[in-house]
Order: C-alpha cells, then sequence, then structure tokens
C-alpha cells in the first residue's frame, strides 16, 4: 500500500505542477514578439528627444548656408571659393583646384585629396574642411561650367573683384 500512496501522491503533484506551470507561462512574453521589450520605457524616455526638442536643437543651429543645393555658374577666369564645411559637386566643364595653402580638397565620392591645380572630375562630391580652398576653370575648359554648392562661398574675377551672386 506504501507504494500506491507514494504513486498517487507523486501523480496528483505532477498533475497539479504542470496547469501551474503553463499559466505561469501563458504570461510571459515571448523573446522577440510585439509584447518582449527590447528596452525598457523608462531607458526610452530618457535617451530620446521629444519633437519639440528637435524643434530647439534645430532652431539653436542656426542653420548657417542652409541645407539646399545652389547651382552656380563659372565663368571663364572666375574662381569659387568654399566657406568652411560647404560642398561642391561639378556637373559640367572642367575645373581645377585652388588652394591657399599645401593642403588639398577632400573628393569623398574618389576617397582622396585633390591638390592645388590638380583635375576635378564631375560628379564627384568636394568637402571643404576651410575658407582657403576652391576651384577654377581649367585653362583647356571650353564647356559652360555648372556647380552645385551646399553652404556658403565666394565668387572671384580674375582681377580679384568679389561678384555678387
Amino acid at each position: 500500500m506504501n507504494l500506491k500512496l507514494k504513486s498517487l501522491l507523486i501523480s496528483a503533484g505532477i498533475m497539479l505542477i504542470i496547469p501551474i506551470y503553463s499559466i505561469s507561462q501563458a504570461d510571459a512574453p515571448a523573446p522577440g514578439s510585439a509584447t518582449d521589450p527590447v528596452i525598457t520605457k523608462s531607458y526610452f524616455d530618457q535617451n530620446t528627444l521629444t519633437q519639440d526638442q528637435v524643434k530647439q536643437l534645430i532652431a539653436q543651429s542656426g542653420g548657417s548656408g542652409g541645407s539646399a543645393l545652389m547651382v552656380v555658374q563659372l565663368q571663364s577666369g572666375q574662381t569659387l571659393y568654399a566657406s568652411s564645411g560647404s560642398e561642391f559637386i561639378v556637373r559640367t566643364g572642367k575645373t581645377v583646384a585652388v588652394s591657399k595653402d599645401e593642403d588639398g580638397i577632400p573628393d569623398v565620392t574618389a576617397g582622396k585629396d585633390i591638390r592645388a591645380g590638380a583635375a576635378i572630375e564631375n560628379n564627384h562630391h568636394l568637402i571643404f574642411p576651410r575658407d582657403t580652398r576652391g576651384i577654377k576653370p581649367a585653362t583647356n575648359n571650353t564647356a559652360e561650367i555648372f556647380v552645385m554648392v551646399r553652404g556658403n562661398y565666394s565668387l572671384f574675377n580674375a582681377d580679384g573683384s568679389k561678384v555678387t551672386p
């Protein structure tokens, strides 16, 4: 009888444990499901910006130079100097790099620096880290030169006079 009683008690215990275990697992979120948070709400609230905070940061930055691309036509004999942080893309014509120091112009399309006097390939994205660099028409250029510009720039004639856009 002792063996039968043990078997009965073990069976009854198992029968009680299985439903309790499955009920507790039913409420737990499945990993990777929509109810299983990857991060907690408090972490999200502390480390994200609201739309008002984003607008406030944009207003504080001032937005000098703007983010729109402008098209500038470069005439023969003119030099187009970029302000620090400006970007150029030469669309048509043949141009060469100009620099008042020995440093070059980063060509992010080709992944190289363009030294002063070197030819600039069309449709290459150039970023100007300093104000002392720019572009001018190549001596063998016969086509119109159009440059897409983002940021501030200065355009000078061959005699050094500034061109007003």
